[in-house]
């Protein structure tokens, strides 16, 4: 590990003025740093802000960047409100981890790929323009959508992929001021940049996430469904947030997103919307499966992740149903 300057905020402007490299729960960092992947010069400890309440805002919900994983899967406005995100949260790492993991940490954790820790094999997420191991390599917890050429890592949160399925918002402050940034735009697909994670400006720090009242209609009929090799600190082959409003056997509203199979949580609004007006069943579910993996391609090892994740669509809306 390189020397490194530390400095503990004391506000969100100081952090931003500070600049570096942000750390609270430390629980992805640290790991990174320890292994040689990341080698920030500064570090800024955001760990002592206030921004850990849990509270209501304009009908929906405000969740600061600090609360906790295990304090915000327990609390009574998300597990009444918003059921698929505690089903996320509960879904992903262990209790130890959950009661140190931040909410803002948890979206900007980085991919698990065996070659992005591995500082002896080429990645181009780690080492621009040194290549790809994984596309040749053993490549079975992969990307089968949105790849490139150039990496086909998958982002590793479950808590992300259920706040995409959510509408949710982020709210960010900068050097250049605060903005709202809706999550599906936080990450970003590899293109010809998969050292770039998000579309966050450098400086800029995640201060809360926001759910709109929109999606708490969800709340009756929601399901986070994760295939994993072992049922517990396992990351997901493929994970589905799929969430309806159901009246009479007919789908109002529904909202789906896929995690372990992109660079980002995986989520496609047109099949979303032909569902609505459909009849709650099996088929309507296939249909969106469908649609959601258009254009999915496998690399070998991970082809089986196709069929996987078509199966876990539906099945995740069946039990949404139930």
């Amino acid at each position: 590990m390189q020397p490194f300057s530390y400095h503990r905020a004391a506000s969100s402007a100081d952090a931003v003025q500070a600049g570096g490299k942000f750390i609270a729960g430390g629980t992805n960092l640290i790991d990174l740093m320890k292994q040689g992947v990341e080698r920030p010069t500064r570090l800024t400890d955001v760990s002592r802000l206030p921004l850990t309440d849990i509270s209501e805002r304009e009908g929906g919900l405000r969740i600061g960047a600090l609360a906790r994983n295990s304090h915000t899967a327990d609390h009574p406005l998300v597990r009444l409100g918003y059921p698929l995100l505690t089903q996320a949260l509960l879904a992903g790492a262990s209790g130890q981890i959950r009661n140190k993991a931040t909410a803002g940490g948890n979206l900007l954790q980085r991919t698990r790929c065996f070659y992005f820790y591995d500082t002896a094999t080429p990645c181009n997420k780690r080492a621009p323009g040194s290549g790809c191991a994984a596309l040749e390599g053993f490549n079975r917890i992969h990307a089968i959508l949105g790849a490139s050429p150039q990496c086909i890592a998958v982002h590793p949160s479950d808590m992300a992929v259920a706040l995409a399925a959510l509408d949710a918002t982020v709210q960010v402050e900068g050097p250049g001021g605060s903005r709202n940034v809706p999550l599906a735009d936080l990450h970003r697909l590899p293109g010809s940049h998969p050292e770039q994670d998000h579309t966050l400006k450098p400086g800029e720090l995640i201060v809360a996430i926001d759910l709109p009242e929109s999606t708490r209609g969800l709340a009756a009929h929601s399901h986070y469904l994760k295939v994993r090799d072992r049922a517990s600190y396992a990351f997901a082959l493929v994970s589905v947030a799929a969430g309806l409003e159901v009246s009479g056997g007919v789908i109002r509203k529904a909202r789906v997103a896929l995690g372990g199979v992109a660079h980002k949580p995986w989520r496609v609004p047109s099949a979303e919307g032909a569902m609505e007006g459909q009849p709650a069943r099996r088929e309507t579910y296939a249909a969106a499966a469908d649609a959601l993996l258009q254009g999915a391609q496998g690399h070998g090892h991970n082809d089986f992740k196709i069929e996987l994740a078509r199966r876990a669509v539906v099945r995740a809306f069946e039990e949404a149903a139930g």
